[in-house]
């Protein structure tokens, strides 16, 4: 191992460079137009960096606010009470309004900390949260709120995430939604939303996010029923894309469905991704699951079922993108459990701070971020691969299908 180890040390000294190199470990997201978070949940902020924005796309703190409100503690009864207002600065990138093409620096200030709500945690895990492995991992780790595993870390890809919805919604006419669609044993039914026609507006008219107020009253009832007696619980966020440019995705590998479920499972609390027909497609046979084909009055070759749910062979068909990503009760909670310090002894805890009785409504914000993640980074990927030079027209379309006369500098 000391020979390995003298090896190593002779090619950083020598002009021999190693085979193979060594990113920056997790917190750095996407291929060209990336993302890096950085912060702590009880330090002096948290924030991102993206590189690879295209130029010229009018952007304020304004754009960047409205989702990072969806997002913030302190919302309603049913989250956490800490109070922030996640106000956002953008410090780099932008210039008289509009994006220069180099790296966005947006930082939020951390205004409500508590450290002292963490002082039991400091000597003892938290079950099923990260301060056990945190420690397994880098033998140390940030007490106070959980550091870098809170979820407000998800504050550096929100912001990005609105930046990435306009850039696809002004580009072409693509639309990022999600909401939720279970909490607890309150799962709403098939059908019940029409991806077609549902409206931000809808989804945001209640503290649950669910469009459908029927059902929204009975998730709400449950949050409600878990968190007056400390307990949590969790739930299931559906997330669609409507109007998707065709071609999106890489075969074998880079399947746009895994760069998706790779993207939402790295958010907090998530612990099941489904695509399309998901795990309800294995009770059907090929000639029930098959989606045919047809030409519509457009002449444009559709679907006329979608349970591929928008992606075919890893690739975008042009048909609404749909998934559901499940997360589990909120790890944090108030009543006593059994656990063990960092020496080893056994003993009970009950866990103090502010934390939510169920983690989904806030989620909402978060799940449309990582998947306009993954979208706009696909759409430069391709753009740069298949539409640089002329398409074929009797196979292809143009990115932005529905603004043929677009112009990135007009917007």
């Amino acid at each position: 191992m000391f020979e390995g180890f003298l090896f190593l040390l002779f090619l950083s000294q020598s002009n021999q460079k190693p085979t193979q190199k060594i990113q920056a470990a997790g917190s750095t997201f996407g291929n060209y137009f990336r993302v890096t978070t950085f912060g702590e949940s009880h330090g002096g902020g948290v924030g991102c960096i993206v590189d690879g924005c295209p130029p010229r796309i009018p952007l304020s703190e304004a754009d960047l606010q409205v989702d990072l409100d969806r997002r913030r503690p302190g919302q309603s009864r049913i989250t956490t009470p800490r109070k922030e207002t996640d106000t956002c600065r953008i410090y780099s990138g932008v210039s008289e309004g509009v994006t220069t093409g180099t790296p966005i620096h947006v930082f939020v200030p951390n205004t409500d900390q508590r450290g002292h709500d963490y002082k039991e945690m400091s000597i003892a895990y938290r079950p099923s949260h990260a301060d056990a492995t945190y420690d397994m991992k880098y033998g140390v780790r940030v007490v106070q709120g959980g550091g870098r595993s809170s979820a407000r870390e998800t504050i550096g890809r929100v912001a990005p995430g609105a930046i990435a919805k306009k850039i696809l919604k002004q580009f072409s006419g693509t639309e990022v939604l999600a909401y939720v669609s279970q909490v607890h044993e309150v799962v709403l039914p098939d059908g019940s939303v029409d991806h077609d026609t549902v409206t931000l507006d809808q989804i945001e008219s209640n503290i649950v996010r669910c469009p459908n107020p029927e059902y929204a009253e009975k998730m709400i009832a449950a949050i409600d029923a878990v968190r007056t007696g400390g307990d949590s619980i969790g739930g299931v966020v559906t997330c669609i894309v409507r109007n998707a440019p065709r071609g999106l995705g890489s075969p074998v590998f880079d399947k746009l469905e895994a760069e998706l479920a790779k993207a939402v499972m790295s958010l907090p609390a998530t612990k099941g991704f489904e695509f399309g027909s998901g795990f309800a497609g294995t009770f059907l046979t090929g000639s029930q699951h098959n989606d045919e084909f047809f030409t519509d009055e457009h002449g444009r070759i559709r679907t006329r079922t979608n349970r591929s749910g928008g992606i075919q062979g890893g690739i975008s068909n042009g048909e609404i993108i749909n998934m559901r990503v499940a997360f589990k009760p909120t790890a944090t909670i108030g009543r006593k459990q059994h656990t063990v310090t960092r020496e080893k002894k056994e003993i009970e805890l009950i866990a103090r701070g502010r934390h939510d009785p169920c983690v989904v409504p806030r989620a909402v914000p978060m799940v449309e971020a990582m998947v306009a993640l993954v979208l706009v980074d696909q759409l430069l990927a391709q753009y740069a691969q298949c539409n640089l030079f002329p398409i074929n027209p009797e196979l292809q379309e143009p990115l932005s299908l529905n603004f043929p006369n677009f112009e990135l500098a007009n917007i």
